[in-house]
């Protein structure tokens, strides 16, 4: 399914072409595709290269870890992400190594990592959705996530599939047209709410 944005301003395409599927077909992921999305998140910029994230990665060849992961999902989320090659949760150190100081901007840097993480997969021809409905303390409890770090979101990875697939209810929103707002909503100068001028 071909949802390229229909963008403002001209931009890379790997960004136009870039959506949040909830179909995917069962197929798994080839572990050195999953290894260069997951070193394309490694080479993400961080606030004082901390590199506060961490993964924990499930391959749908793996039954008992994937199942394990799949229940750390919300249900809403189980139903169509149970078809996912990889799932990925993402936790974030909540503190600085070098100072022990609070990282305010560390889910900030998990996002930066996750977003190259996207691309690379885009670049593979693979989908990725981004969930924030997560169970965080099943997760802790799962996966024995120390003090200090906090689980963040999922990641879904894989082959595109069929909407026809989903329950009916997610069929039409698979294939609704793409929408952001625009520029002028959110992109200011001089003064908050002042839409830029150039």
């Amino acid at each position: 399914m071909d949802k390229t944005a229909d963008t403002q301003f001209p931009v890379h395409d790997l960004i136009a072409r870039r959506w949040s599927p909830r179909a995917f077909d069962p197929r798994p992921v080839p572990a050195d595709q999953i290894r260069s999305l997951l070193e394309a998140a490694r080479w993400s910029a961080s606030s004082f290269n901390e590199q506060p994230w961490s993964f924990l990665v499930a391959r749908r060849e793996d039954t008992v870890e994937f199942e394990k992961m799949l229940g750390c999902l919300v249900p809403g989320n189980r139903q169509w992400a149970k078809n996912a090659g990889v799932l990925v949760l993402t936790v974030a150190k909540r503190s600085f190594t070098h100072n022990d100081k609070p990282n305010r901007v560390a889910v900030h840097d998990i996002g930066l990592a996750a977003a190259n993480l996207t691309f690379q997969a885009e670049q593979f021809g693979l989908r990725v959705h981004q969930m924030a409905g997560i169970d965080t303390e099943t997760i802790r409890e799962t996966y024995g996530v120390p003090e200090g770090y906090d689980p963040v979101t999922a990641i879904a990875v894989g082959h595109a599939g069929s909407p026809d697939d989903l329950p009916e209810e997610l069929q039409a929103p698979e294939g609704a047209p793409r929408q952001r707002k625009p520029q002028s909503e959110f992109v200011f100068d001089g003064t908050w709410g002042k839409p830029a001028g150039w």
